[in-house]
């Protein structure tokens, strides 16, 4: 008897609910759950934690080693380079959402959706359009993008400016958060549209959606109420995977010079700054690497978590998984 009470408890549970549950069982999820959870505070309450203004100089002290007042030292402006982390992490996690909302959730769930249902010619549109992007190396053409867009969206912010009066939007850093997601829509869109679709096709054969059609359900209320609660653990498992190679390239667009632009920090542009001055960088390697290893430990971080998470999601929405 208690092992069929058992039972009928967690066959109670929503799949949500399992998922969740598994998920604080596996040891190593929970970890870099943990520590995710940290360095994206750290850089959401980067205004508010941060010792120092982002901007601010000190000629006086330059190249410092750590120390209590300079937990990571400063850079050759005097700058704050732990203050420089914390307003870095903030853009990364700035980047990570909006390329994630726009590339994956939003046009790649809603083409994967259209396309897998309809099908026919709507379907080869839309497929053959994402293998024309697919064509191209993803680094190559995220480069080419994010150099073409960047003075057009320049020249149409000033020109919104100059109607409006509302001054500050290119040196706000908006423009540049604009390019780079623009810039990342065909690193996210495609893979998640081909995901989704996949999906499609082998849940729209279902006797619930067939069930469903013959009532006299709409399209919109097939795909949201029927077919999308059914793909939502793919989802889930390939955006994890994406987050980290979203933070890989906005750090790589930055390093560089397409992505965000100074004064506005970045970890690709400390770790630029850091390499792209000839012979006085090696001097500053040498008596400070300290300047180029903090931001590298922290994109190294956000990458190998996440790829750890993904790993961990797979196993706990695999339903042949124990």
């Amino acid at each position: 008897m208690i092992n069929r009470s058992e039972n009928n408890d967690k066959s109670s549970f929503s799949p949500f609910r399992l998922a969740l549950q598994r998920l604080f069982n596996k040891k190593i999820a929970l970890s870099v759950t943990v520590v995710l959870l940290i360095v994206y505070l750290m850089g959401l309450f980067a205004p508010t934690i941060a010792p120092f203004p982002y901007s601010e100089t000190n000629l006086m002290n330059t190249q410092d080693s750590p120390s209590w007042t300079h937990f990571l030292g400063t850079d050759r402006l005097g700058r704050d380079i732990f203050t420089r982390i914390l307003w870095g992490i903030q853009t990364t996690v700035i980047i990570t959402i909006v390329g994630l909302v726009t590339g994956s959730l939003i046009l790649g769930v809603t083409m994967g959706l259209i396309a897998g249902y309809f099908r026919g010619r709507v379907d080869s549109l839309i497929t053959r359009t994402g293998e024309v992007f697919a064509a191209f190396p993803d680094i190559l053409l995220i480069i080419i993008l994010a150099a073409t867009l960047r003075p057009r969206i320049v020249d149409l912010a000033r020109g919104v400016e100059n109607i409006t009066g509302i001054s500050g939007i290119v040196s706000s850093g908006i423009v540049d958060f604009v390019v780079i997601g623009v810039a990342l829509l065909p690193l996210s869109w495609f893979g998640m549209m081909r995901l989704v679709r996949g999906q499609v096709l082998s849940i729209g054969r279902s006797e619930y959606v067939q069930a469903a059609r013959i009532a006299g359900a709409s399209n919109t209320r097939i795909l949201f109420r029927h077919i999308l609660p059914n793909v939502i653990a793919p989802i889930i498992v390939t955006s994890t995977f994406g987050l980290g190679a979203v933070a890989g390239t906005e750090v790589f667009l930055s390093f560089l010079g397409l992505g965000v632009q100074p004064p506005h920090p970045s970890l690709g542009i400390m770790i630029a700054d850091v390499t792209g001055r000839g012979s006085a960088s090696v001097s500053v390697l040498k008596n400070h690497p300290e300047q180029i290893l903090a931001p590298i430990a922290v994109v190294w971080i956000l990458i190998f978590c996440w790829n750890l998470l993904g790993d961990a999601l797979t196993d706990i929405f695999n339903p042949r998984s124990k």
